[in-house]
């Protein structure tokens, strides 16, 4: 009888000797040892125990000499053949292990200690049922009334109730502990343990109607619902500009594949948005809602985890990573603000969250639906060449206007003698809004109170010591902080080199908060930052006192630009529109339009009329221009030439191969040699090869970061080569201590 092998991914290989491992499966874990199962196997040769997942099973193996498997971890896969071909999927796009994709599709919940015991275990209560029929259970109470009146209660309680946490129950019925053991004992009542699920807080009151829709959500909902019933895999843009009512359209789909048995994924960018979304839909869909993201504990999001698979959950919330949840019978996966760069990891693996939910939804037949008020250049030009369908909601649901906007330039501002973060036109406008009772945000993506340090009399600025930034100075603790590596330290009374006066330039979200009380000195300001989230709990605690306190002002970072919505929000201020006009990347005017129309749409979204006001030194950019008008197709067009020029998505790809250590001469060098073997490869006349470049910020945390840029119509062929080049580097001994690799359209 031949011996069954296992193909096992291993998580001790690195990238460069990824591959399945060939391992016998012993006789006594042949019932166990299925795809999709967690083993321990000894690998390399000092048979250290790594733990594996099994890809496949086979009868034969071309090696002569094989280990055997030393353990099964799990009862039942962990991975269904699914889940499994996506982590293969991931490692071919996205150039990681394959144990790298099973690490981030599983929830940290589920990876087992060193011990072997699960990081989270089930959380159970103790709960009493009754052994008897009720009948005899309610005669027995009756005649224990006088001589063990505890023991009565007990039974009375159980006779209204099938089961009963024995904490709840002593507690209502006032019995001890003892009561309740002599009835075990008497085998009228028995204790057993029942698994119970850690929750975040969700909508606990009754469920509400659908809200009604208009006639362009109609519309809309019409065209995209007969694509998501139409059983194959397809993929569709909605474009609405801000307050158009998307989430409604939303929530009908969703109502609609409830209704056909199926379920669906709603990714969302940010946490902040997370709270107000799942109170939003779980209202509408009541327990059936589930909710991933990484504010969770590890047990919350184990927990919603298994909810969902065990299809005790049908619609599902998240970040980024809920891409992955197990749902069953797929029907729509729905990213909203679909254009954020949130839905990129930088760290391993590198996975789009929108490149996994296009797979997902191609292997389950279902749409994917993108939505946006400022669309994705790629997503936008798919749209338009037809590979995508497109739908748009181009009114506000309430019919209320966008806000007029008002670019105010800062240069002028300057020549008048105010040098302050806060313009004169802005300053009246708040003065009005306040006045009026109605509420303001200004919105700087930068926190902290000053940009940098820097003595006037020798030019000496405070640099972070491990990274190739300037500290940035926080005024309520009087200290120097980096926001890249969390180095600190206090701020001296005077130039450390020189003794000289310092100089304190540029703004952040604390200075314009100390500005806006020195103007308006009995007015409350909220600052949301990540400076005040952490000492608040969440954002949505900063954001309910914002709601219902009604405080004047809210400033923030780029927190408060997305999804929120505060009806008596009438006044939108945006400091510096310039900050990210600049910034060196391709995507630089799509980040700051898009930055902008996003803020700007957070004004107006009651029955009063919203105005926003964009302060800049480039008064005349034309982006900053067409975030005013709100204009996208103006702007996407413009965009799309640009892109044509340059070489960038959507007319081809972008690859990269990055290399980082602590010896700058070794990453430069290992750099050199990836565009030394490009350029000398067979495809090279496909691909144009820049760099080596340094990052934006060269160094973080003592290491220096080199990139070779490749941009390409990106092909398996090309993909295997960067892959082969990773591996080749990694073990090169010329480039020790240097880790390389490659990634998709990377962020920096």
């Amino acid at each position: 009888m031949p011996q069954l092998i296992a193909k096992i991914a291993v998580s001790a290989a690195t990238y460069w000797i990824d591959r399945p491992y060939d391992y016998l499966v012993p006789e006594e874990l042949e019932g166990k040892a299925r795809p999709g199962a967690r083993v321990y196997v000894p690998f390399a040769r000092g048979n250290r125990r790594s733990e594996g997942i099994i890809l496949a099973l086979a009868e034969n193996s071309s090696y002569e000499s094989l280990k055997s498997i030393l353990a099964v971890l799990d009862e039942s896969p962990a991975l269904t053949p699914e889940q499994l071909k996506l982590a293969l999927f991931m490692r071919e796009r996205f150039f990681c292990t394959v144990y790298d994709a099973v690490k981030a599709i599983l929830p940290a919940g589920f990876w087992l200690r060193d011990d072997g015991k699960r990081r989270v275990g089930d959380k159970t209560v103790e709960m009493v049922r009754l052994c008897v029929p009720a009948e005899d259970a309610s005669a027995i109470a009756g005649a224990r009334r006088r001589r063990a009146p505890q023991q009565a209660a007990i039974l009375d309680l159980l006779c209204s109730f099938p089961a009963l946490p024995s904490a709840d129950l002593l507690r209502h019925a006032g019995a001890s502990r003892n009561a309740l053991k002599a009835l075990c004992k008497q085998e009228l009542a028995e204790l057993y343990r029942r698994e119970v699920y850690r929750r975040p807080a969700v909508h606990t009151g009754e469920t509400e109607p659908l809200p009604v829709l208009n006639g362009e959500q109609q519309r809309a909902f019409e065209g995209l619902s007969e694509l998501a019933c139409s059983g194959k895999a397809g993929a569709a843009l909605l474009f609405g500009v801000t307050g158009s009512g998307k989430t409604s359209v939303y929530m009908h789909l969703i109502r609609q594949q409830l209704d056909r048995g199926r379920t669906a994924v709603l990714l969302v960018p940010e946490i902040a948005l997370t709270p107000q979304m799942i109170q939003t839909f779980s209202a509408r869909f009541g327990d059936q809602v589930a909710v991933l993201h990484s504010s969770l504990s590890t047990g919350e999001r184990y927990d919603e985890w298994k909810r969902i698979k065990n299809g005790l959950a049908r619609v599902v919330i998240g970040t980024r990573s809920a891409v992955f949840a197990p749902t069953e019978e797929l029907g729509l996966l729905i990213i909203d603000e679909e254009q954020e760069e949130t839905y990129k990891s930088e760290n391993t693996p590198r996975y789009n969250a929108r490149d996994v939910a296009k797979y997902r939804c191609a292997k389950a037949n279902c749409l994917l639906l993108l939505g946006s008020a400022t669309p994705d250049i790629v997503t936008r030009y798919h749209a338009q060449t037809g590979r995508y369908a497109y739908f748009s909601l181009p009114s506000r649901y309430s019919d209320t206007g966008l806000p007029t906007v008002q670019i105010v330039d800062m240069k002028q501002e300057l020549r008048r003698g105010n040098g302050g973060n806060i313009s004169e036109p802005l300053r009246r406008e708040l003065e009005e809004n306040i006045g009026r009772g109605e509420q303001s945000i200004l919105f700087l993506n930068r926190r902290g109170a000053r940009k940098l340090v820097s003595c006037g009399a020798c030019g000496y600025t405070y640099k972070c010591p491990r990274c190739s930034v300037s500290l940035t100075y926080h005024s309520y603790n009087r200290r120097l902080m980096c926001h890249y590596c969390g180095y600190s330290r206090r701020l001296d009374a005077a130039c450390p080199d020189c003794g000289g006066i310092l100089n304190f330039i540029g703004a952040g979200t604390q200075l314009v908060e100390e500005e806006l009380h020195a103007l308006f000195p009995d007015t409350p300001v909220l600052r949301v930052d990540a400076d005040t989230v952490a000492p608040a709990g969440s954002h949505e605690l900063l954001f309910q006192r914002f709601r219902e306190e009604k405080i004047p002002i809210m400033v923030g970072t780029q927190m408060v630009t997305k999804g929120l919505n505060f009806e008596n929000v009438t006044l939108v201020g945006v400091i510096s529109a310039d900050q990210s006009l600049y910034a060196g990347d391709y995507r630089a005017g799509e980040r700051t339009f898009s930055l902008l129309t996003q803020v700007v749409g957070r004004s107006g979204r009651g029955d009063k009329p919203g105005r926003a006001l964009i302060q800049t030194y480039t008064p005349e950019n034309e982006i900053i221009r067409q975030a005013a008008r709100q204009d996208y197709e103006d702007f996407y067009a413009s965009e799309l030439q640009l892109r044509r020029l340059q070489g960038a998505p959507p007319f081809r790809e972008l690859l990269a191969i990055t290399a980082s250590g602590q010896e700058e001469d070794r990453v430069v060098l290992a750099c050199r040699e990836v565009k030394q073997r490009l350029e000398q490869s067979a495809l090279r006349r496909e691909m144009t090869v820049l760099g080596p470049t340094p990052l934006p910020v060269v160094k973080v945390n003592n290491r220096y970061r080199y990139r070779v840029n490749i941009s390409c119509a990106a092909t398996g062929a090309i993909r295997n080569l960067l892959s082969q080049i990773v591996a080749e580097c990694s073990t090169d001994k010329r480039f020790k201590n240097v880790s390389v690799f490659a990634d998709n359209d990377p962020l920096d």
